[in-house]
């Protein structure tokens, strides 16, 4: 059984040995192909991509234009609390006293807001 399965691999491998080695005697033959085209670089795919590149970047720069936005918004409540914060301190009123959480100058006996 030994010797059944070797003549048949020796069968099948033979055909594969000589075209390897057909493959490997021959030069490989290389083609050297230039070609230059002069375009005025104005087509149709060249516009749809600076159309496609002009509406990401303008898709950016609204997202841009938002965080931008939103980052001074949040500059401008700090800013605020933070003078309100000052303003509540520096009050003449005993009562009033500055509350962190909701960032607003409180009455001590009544929990209201004081305008300091």
């Amino acid at each position: 059984m030994n010797t059944i399965l070797r003549k048949r691999l020796s069968r099948a491998t033979l055909p594969l040995a000589l075209l390897l080695s057909a493959f490997a005697l021959s030069q490989p033959a290389q083609a050297g192909t230039s070609k230059l085209v002069i375009e005025s670089g104005d087509n149709a795919q060249t516009r749809q991509n600076a159309a496609m590149e002009k509406e990401q970047w303008n898709d950016t720069r609204s997202l841009r234009h938002k965080v931008n936005k939103r980052v001074e918004k949040e500059w401008d409540k700090d800013d605020a609390a933070f003078d309100a914060r000052d303003n509540c301190q520096k009050s003449a009123n005993l009562n009033a006293y500055w509350e962190p959480n909701t960032l607003r100058c409180l009455d001590r006996r009544t929990g209201r807001v004081v305008a300091p």
